[in-house]
């Protein structure tokens, strides 16, 4: 097996195999291709399409090098978004995820700066007070005192060192957008993950059923959303002990209502409207359209990790949430870090 051969077959417009997705991501992983090379294997897999299985094949390789989390507890939940939507939104996930964690539910969160949008998961923590950089022992003493934790992922992919300058190159989209959500090196039992896409539902579904979740949904919101919204029905699939199940829903039904501002009244201009976001929110305050959001994807969290309970009590609960600020102890843990 040699590159060249994938290269060439990726040109024919022909699928690799599991063995030969893991080969051409070992060899781009390990810094072993010229950066031509690379960039070919990145933008031919790209022009054909990735599958899931050689998504898949990306995930564990990644996985694979990354520094290992150890000592969480079971039943712990990432909630996250690929980006990618183009809607400079506010952080809806990194505040659903707090949330939820004040709730009292144990949340490992994996990400970065903002690529695509006006504040990144780890602008947002930074923002109130999350040291990011933690090293695996400093995430599992995070998770032990707030039951909150985030792994940058810089500090746990040593191996992206020699993808970054490739990809700045490159300039345009690869695997490696969609892959960040996936190769949390906690590795939780649970993953809440949005798309921009919809036409990406099925096969990222394909993926994390692949991947050992122990439940997962993949969302896409009205309006072109990376996260559920109350503009329209939410576009779901569930992966449960690796079947896949569609599992759409609409808001209408749990009391939600699109807001009269419409996308704008979701969407945050600068950086520091982003954090101001935030904070707001986490202080049971900000734009009712924003409460509105949050709820929501706290309500899928909850029943993805409570499925005995219905997605409308929920939803009642994660509004309470919202309004009673349940956040706060948790972030005040943050300083102890």
């Amino acid at each position: 097996m040699n590159i060249t051969a994938i290269i060439d077959k990726l040109a024919e417009g022909i699928d690799l195999t599991a063995e030969e997705a893991a080969y051409g991501m070992a060899e781009l992983m390990d810094g072993k291709l010229a950066p031509a090379v690379a960039g070919a294997f990145l933008l031919l897999l790209r022009v054909k399409g990735e599958t899931p299985t050689e998504l898949t094949a990306a995930v564990q390789s990644c996985l694979s090098r990354a520094v290992s989390v150890k000592g969480l507890p079971e039943g712990c939940i990432d909630i996250v978004g690929t980006g990618g939507d183009g809607k400079n939104s506010f952080n809806c996930s990194t505040v659903s995820a707090l949330i939820v964690a004040g709730l009292g539910y144990k949340v490992c969160k994996h990400g970065n700066r903002a690529v695509s949008s006006t504040s990144g998961a780890a602008d947002a923590l930074e923002s109130v007070g999350y040291p990011l950089g933690l090293d695996a022992e400093g995430v599992r003493r995070s998770m032990e005192k707030s039951g909150f934790a985030f792994c940058l992922a810089p500090n746990f992919h040593p191996g992206f060192r020699a993808i970054v300058p490739i990809r700045k190159q490159l300039g345009v989209r690869t695997l490696f957008n969609v892959l960040g959500p996936m190769i949390n090196p906690a590795r939780p039992d649970f993953l809440m993950m949005g798309v921009a896409k919809p036409a990406m539902l099925d096969s990222i579904a394909a993926v994390l059923a692949r991947c050992g979740y122990r439940r997962a949904l993949v969302l896409h919101g009205a309006g072109g959303y990376d996260e559920a919204t109350t503009f329209g029905p939410v576009q779901a699939r569930l992966v449960v002990n690796g079947e896949v199940h569609k599992a759409d829903f609409d808001p209408a039904e749990l009391g939600f209502i699109p807001p009269a501002g419409g996308e704008a009244a979701l969407t945050v201009s600068t950086t520091e409207d982003a954090r101001a976001a935030v904070r707001d929110l986490l202080h049971g305050q900000g734009a009712p359209a924003m409460r509105d959001m949050v709820a929501l994807n706290v309500a899928a969290a909850l029943h993805l990790l409570e499925p005995d309970e219905s997605l409308k009590d929920c939803a009642d609960r994660a509004r309470r949430a919202v309004a009673d600020a349940v956040a706060l102890p948790v972030l005040q843990h943050f300083a102890e870090l």
